[in-house]
């Protein structure tokens, strides 16, 4: 049983141990960036729960001596899939020298020892403990206060506990870190949604752009919750953030999920590390807008087959990215800022229609604002199938939108959250939308304000904007749209008045600049 699960406040209510462990360890900080912090206290997580895991196995095979059992002989731990630790890594050895200046150095030795010792975890644990800037006697508090913690004992690792204070440290770094913090976390409750609406039961999750993994973390744990287990999926993925990369290869391997990210970090769009990979599904969250992707030097890629994506903007590189590592039947849920869903810039549009002739949108998802540590950008969800028909489904030429925008409650100030309600409710609907079938249990009717399943020609009739609120509004009439379509004609227009002004302002600027440099 874990020690130190929790304590009592003031008004004897039960602290989190996750949120006593982070007050705690936050204290410690200092002055250190929380995106610097982030890998020292991770890192020696990691290291207590391989630790854990370890010596429970170790004091088994000491009482079975007598059978021949050798406590040190790593290929007793490989066996089970347990990583073998040798003695200068143990959790035990680290703890007894916590107080001594070579703290730091000690911990450094160890994760050399565990890569040395266990080839798949080769460059991926942190080795800088050592280093001048780092506070030796705050590190040996750190050490002391995660020894109170069981990690990787039998009755642990099945309640999760590890991967619980893991996933809680990842997010509070990321409210910690602010922007930077979302490249390497997509919120739970968004990642569930993904997971419950594309239902991975079995075969190949693929994510481009994985961050710290935990897309295939809820994926594994859906199958498990059905009734599946660990390895029923197989798991792919890609992270071109080499220090985001260690943090997926280690959040997996503490759950002991079997993956494919790749010998190293790379570039997805400029290096795609499996590029003969066809995925049943794909799930991903890509950077929002990405204006630096490489589009000069891949204007002919074989994935854009919908259209060449504009040099300035990502999002549909991206979902062609998606599309071409499908398989005929596959699927793809994903996270993109709401201007993928109408924007008109150069080749977006073209593409977006493309899509939905093509009858590859399946469904569209407008998630409420302030769900995100990375931005503020209001986002949404696309889902993609390659086949409508397939599975005895009878949606070809249809997309389902569905706004959730007012879905969900503040956490704090700044931050919302969809509750399991949310997610089943918009799952369901989904799910009875994609069945279609006259049985109780999956009956879909359109909500007005909420869902409505539309035909392509009418959203191609729309400039092939895939806005839900567009479709869904309670009052949507035609004079409506007329409305709608002369208001979006007028802001347009308005737009590229202003841009066109901010273009000859820039240049007025650029003169003057250049005149007062010549007079210098």
């Amino acid at each position: 049983m874990a020690r130190g699960t929790g304590k009592r406040n003031g008004n004897g209510v039960e602290l989190d141990f996750r949120e006593k462990l982070w007050q705690a360890a936050d204290k410690m900080r200092n002055n250190m960036d929380a995106a610097e912090y982030k890998h020292v206290v991770l890192g020696l997580i990691f290291l207590k729960y391989i630790s854990d895991s370890f010596e429970e196995k170790h004091s088994q095979l000491q009482t079975e001596k007598a059978q021949g059992a050798d406590p040190e002989d790593p290929d007793e731990y490989r066996a089970l899939n347990i990583f073998w630790v040798p003695k200068e890594a143990r959790w035990s050895y680290l703890q007894a020298n916590a107080k001594q200046p070579t703290i730091g150095t000690l911990i450094d030795e160890a994760m050399l020892a565990i890569e040395r010792d266990n080839p798949s975890l080769k460059g991926v644990l942190t080795k800088d403990y050592g280093r001048a800037t780092l506070d030796k006697q705050r590190l040996g508090e750190l050490v002391d206060l995660i020894g109170t913690i069981g990690l990787g004992d039998v009755e642990n690792r099945s309640k999760d506990v590890l991967g619980r204070v893991y996933e809680y440290f990842l997010a509070q770094f990321a409210s910690a870190e602010g922007k930077k913090g979302g490249q390497f976390y997509t919120p739970r409750c968004v990642v569930q949604l993904l997971v419950e609406m594309l239902a991975p039961y079995n075969g190949r999750i693929y994510d481009p752009c994985c961050g710290s993994g935990g897309m295939f973390v809820q994926s594994e744990k859906f199958v498990e919750a059905h009734g599946g287990k660990i390895g029923d999926v197989s798991i792919y993925g890609q992270e071109s953030n080499p220090t985001t990369w260690k943090l997926a290869k280690m959040n997996l391997a503490i759950r002991g999920i079997d993956n494919n990210l790749g010998p190293e970090p790379a570039d997805t769009f400029r290096r795609d590390l499996h590029p003969d990979l066809k995925a049943d599904f794909i799930i991903a969250n890509p950077p929002f807008n990405m204006s630096d992707w490489g589009q000069e030097g891949l204007k002919d890629d074989v994935r854009w087959k919908f259209g060449i994506p504009p040099k300035g903007n990502a999002n549909f590189a991206w979902v062609q990215h998606f599309i071409h590592h499908l398989t005929p039947s596959g699927i793809a849920g994903f996270v993109l800022a709401n201007g993928s869903m109408s924007s008109s810039q150069t080749g977006e549009e073209e593409i977006r229609k493309a899509l939905i002739d093509a009858d590859l949108v399946d469904c569209m998802v407008a998630l409420p604002e302030q769900l995100f540590f990375s931005t503020s950008i209001p986002a949404c969800l696309w889902f993609i199938v390659r086949n409508k028909a397939i599975n005895g489904r009878n949606r070809k030429g249809e997309i389902l939108f569905i706004d959730a925008r007012k879905m969900g409650s503040m956490t704090d100030r700044i931050h919302r959250e969809l509750s399991i309600i949310d997610i089943q409710k918009i799952s369901f609907t989904y799910h009875s939308w994609k069945n279609n079938s006259s049985s109780p249990t999956f009956h879909y009717e359109d909500v007005p304000g909420f869902c409505m399943s539309v035909k392509n020609d009418v959203i191609t009739k729309n400039n092939s904007m895939l806005t839900p609120g567009l479709y869904v509004s309670s009052q949507i009439n035609e004079n409506d749209k007329e409305n709608h379509r002369e208001k979006l004609a007028m802001l347009i227009e308005e737009l590229c008045r202003q841009e066109a002004e901010v273009k000859i302002l820039d240049e007025t600027i650029r003169e003057i600049l250049m005149e007062l440099s010549n007079d210098k």
